[in-house]
């Protein structure tokens, strides 16, 4: 029997899968990558679930570090929102989880990948063109896309066969990250309809406070003076944050497919840690360096959410992100409270306000009044003389 190598979250679409390649004739071997979304208990749940479904053997892989170095990192120094609002929670994973489900298949000389994807998202595009790109002799098995597997049709194939079907399989699907957590499907579909209280209850009795974090060239690297790991950074910001009810939101855009898409989400520490990034970027960028890193990070963003982060464009973005963070050093501080955040100040060596050359509306040193009202003039020119020529044409 050949092997294959079976990306694995313990949902259903997964669980479904497992059973159905061995009918076929493989020897499934599940791949599980933790890409900060679970605890321990959930990990090895995930494994019981793969072995009683018929796994031949469960492989966990921890790659929390690889997703902040590889994406996360970009994404902050990006400040990449899509649609000004969700900021890719999902995409950087999947594509780690390709990465890493490769790295097992090599290593155990699987014949094949295969992913529980259906043929309507997102994620079958960026698991396929991770496979074709990295492993163009190894055969991509879908089951589920092939198949247009139904919901139903999946638990009453796992139900006929006392196969386990994993804990809320029919409502909806929920992904949880380092980058934050979604859901998907159910509600979702109707975009008049709001989402359960379930996914909204309003936080309990918080009192507000405030938090300090400390940044060197565009990465976040402490709370309050402690130093953290990037991993470890985003989870404790993420658990504080969910006390507060931060970064609940719902999105409507674009998807691979050119189909709109709708999801929920929750991601406290991803829009406290762009919003803090971007206003400490505010002091010590110049305005043409802000201005192009937001146009480049927008295509970052859209890229990298549709599958395509092997285009060789993205590492020359990255090499310009990084360039553009050398001075992005310093401190902001964030206040929270039920419901809403603020970055209520900044402060960086590398500060471009400068009191000492002037203060905005008030006062200046580097130049004079006579000097100021000269600029004012010349700066007038373009719109004088177009508006000029439009009074001449009538």
């Amino acid at each position: 029997m050949r092997i294959i190598a079976l990306a694995f979250s313990g949902g259903l679409d997964t669980s479904y899968c497992v059973p159905r390649l061995s009918e076929q004739g493989w020897t499934v071997h599940t791949v599980y990558v933790d890409t900060g979304g679970s605890t321990p208990g959930e990990r090895a749940a995930i494994e019981r679930q793969a072995l009683a479904v018929g796994a031949a053997r469960h492989h966990a892989v921890d790659a929390r570090q690889a997703v902040f170095d590889r994406f996360v990192t970009f994404l902050i120094q990006g400040n990449v929102l899509r649609g000004e609002v969700y900021p890719l929670s999902v995409a950087a994973e999947r594509t780690q989880q390709a990465l890493s489900v490769l790295d097992v298949a090599r290593a155990i000389g699987a014949a094949a990948v295969a992913h529980g994807s259906t043929g309507a998202g997102n994620d079958q595009v960026r698991f396929d063109i991770a496979f074709r790109v990295l492993a163009p002799d190894i055969e991509i098995v879908t089951p589920i896309r092939d198949e247009g597997l139904t919901r139903e049709r999946a638990i009453a194939y796992l139900e006929e066969r006392r196969l386990p079907v994993p804990p809320k399989a029919g409502a909806y699907s929920v992904n949880k990250g380092l980058w934050g957590t979604t859901w998907g499907g159910g509600w979702t579909h109707d975009t008049w309809a709001g989402p359960p209280d379930e996914l909204i209850e309003p936080p309990a009795g918080t009192t507000p406070c405030e938090i300090v974090i400390g940044w060197e060239r565009g990465v976040p690297v402490s709370i309050n003076g402690q130093a953290l790991r990037g991993p470890e950074l985003v989870r404790q910001l993420g658990d504080l944050s969910e006390q507060y009810g931060l970064g609940r939101g719902i999105h409507v855009g674009e998807t691979a497919l050119g189909i709109k898409g709708r999801i929920g989400f929750e991601a406290g520490a991803a829009l406290v840690l762009i919003a803090a990034h971007r206003e400490l970027e505010k002091l010590v960028l110049t305005k043409w360096q802000t201005f192009w890193k937001d146009q480049l990070g927008r295509f970052y963003g859209d890229r990298l959410h549709e599958g395509h982060y092997f285009d060789p464009a993205l590492r020359d973005i990255e090499a310009l992100l990084t360039s553009s963070q050398r001075r992005v050093s310093g401190d902001t501080r964030v206040r929270l409270a039920a419901g809403r955040f603020l970055v209520v100040g900044t402060r960086s060596p590398a500060s471009l306000m400068d009191r000492k050359v002037a203060t905005y509306g008030e006062e200046n040193r580097l130049w004079s009044g006579d000097e100021a009202r000269a600029f004012s003039r010349i700066s007038a020119i373009p719109e004088l003389l177009a508006a000029r020529a439009g009074r001449e044409e009538r």
